[in-house]
């Protein structure tokens, strides 16, 4: 028996936000005081260091859970089964539903249950739950997957990443431009022949790392008692630098693979920088440099959707929906993420 991933699907939310958007914000620093430099300079060094130029919303009657289904029924459909034999439905998020205009978070029934409901699966030894994990979220709910057919509890697993981090984004913030909207999802199934994961590992270090990042309020003072995603940028790119290349080095040395077996890594995309300074440092832990291409990115286009980024990008590569990336059987992948928590983790995947 062999672990495979045998269907993918992701929802793209349709509005477009550019930089320029964002031109007339009134960002602050972190104590209310004005940032010394014009809107323009600001979005000139945010893109420069993320690559982002651009990132997707959900329109304002969707939420969390409706573009989870989206990405769902899409992943369902490829992986050409029934939507009955599903044993486990796990939802990676961090903010649950947040409508539109809203502020509060709604978590209740859980995002996996709504979503199954939205299925209309009958079965009720399809368990559904959510799980947060910050942004390794969806690649931990892989590995969780992994572990229930291993046991023999599973056969068949969907495991969604979805996120609308528009609704939580501080407006006088400039980290608010990182952020952005998206679902992705997977069926893991148990099959005889095909894909095989080789290889997994987690790490969550929180002595002094657990609120790196954290939900706080507004920059702005004077701002109602709202809080919002915020994090410490500097710690965070030191910390994933140091600690996401010697998990990813763990992974493959366990997972019977060489370095120059890989053929793709999927990071979360995060942040351009960091991701290359990740990938980078580790092809060093090798002695090599890190070759062309290896690292797909669709931050440029799609912005930080968090526990979505990985799913989403793996579905566009996979099916030849980003210019100049392919994958092909017998491939050798590595998912690798970094998030809140602080929480580390990494998957070898023979596709």
């Amino acid at each position: 028996m062999q672990i495979a991933i045998t269907g993918t699907g992701c929802y793209i939310p349709s509005i477009t936000i550019p930089n320029d958007d964002f031109a007339a914000n009134n960002f602050l620093n972190s104590d209310g005081t004005p940032i010394q430099h014009e809107n323009r300079l600001v979005i000139e060094k945010f893109k420069a260091i993320t690559g982002i130029g651009e990132r997707r919303y959900v329109e304002p009657h969707l939420n969390t859970s409706d573009i989870a289904l989206l990405a769902a029924e899409k992943a369902l459909t490829d992986a050409n089964i029934d939507k009955e034999e599903l044993d486990y439905i796990i939802l990676a998020h961090n903010f649950g539903d947040v409508s539109s205009g809203q502020s509060q978070s709604d978590t209740i029934p859980s995002l996996a249950s709504r979503v199954k409901h939205l299925l209309r699966i009958h079965n009720p030894k399809c368990i559904a739950y959510d799980l947060l994990f910050g942004c390794p979220g969806w690649v931990e709910g892989v590995i969780q997957a992994c572990a229930f057919i291993k046991s023999g509890m599973a056969t068949k697993c969907l495991v969604i990443g979805a996120e609308t981090l528009s609704r939580v984004t501080d407006p006088h913030d400039r980290d608010s431009m990182i952020y952005s909207d998206g679902a992705g999802a997977a069926v893991i199934e148990a099959v005889e022949n095909g894909g095989k994961i080789l290889s997994h590992a987690t790490r969550t270090f929180t002595y002094e790392e657990a609120y790196f990042l954290f939900y706080g309020t507004s920059y702005r003072p004077t701002a109602k008692n709202t809080k919002y995603i915020k994090m410490y940028g500097r710690k965070i790119y030191e910390f994933a630098i140091t600690n996401v290349p010697k998990a990813m080095k763990e992974c493959l040395n366990e997972s019977g693979a060489g370095i120059e077996d890989v053929k793709k890594i999927f990071i979360h995309q995060a942040n351009e920088k960091m991701d290359e300074a990740i990938v980078s440092r580790f092809y060093g832990l090798y002695d090599r440099s890190m070759p062309k291409d290896v690292m797909p990115m669709n931050i440029h286009k799609m912005g930080n959707s968090s526990v979505a980024t990985i799913p989403t990008l793996f579905d566009m590569v996979r099916k030849g929906n980003l210019k100049n990336q392919s994958i092909e059987k017998e491939d050798v992948v590595i998912f690798a993420s970094v998030g809140a928590g602080m929480n580390i983790n990494a998957v070898i995947y023979k596709v």
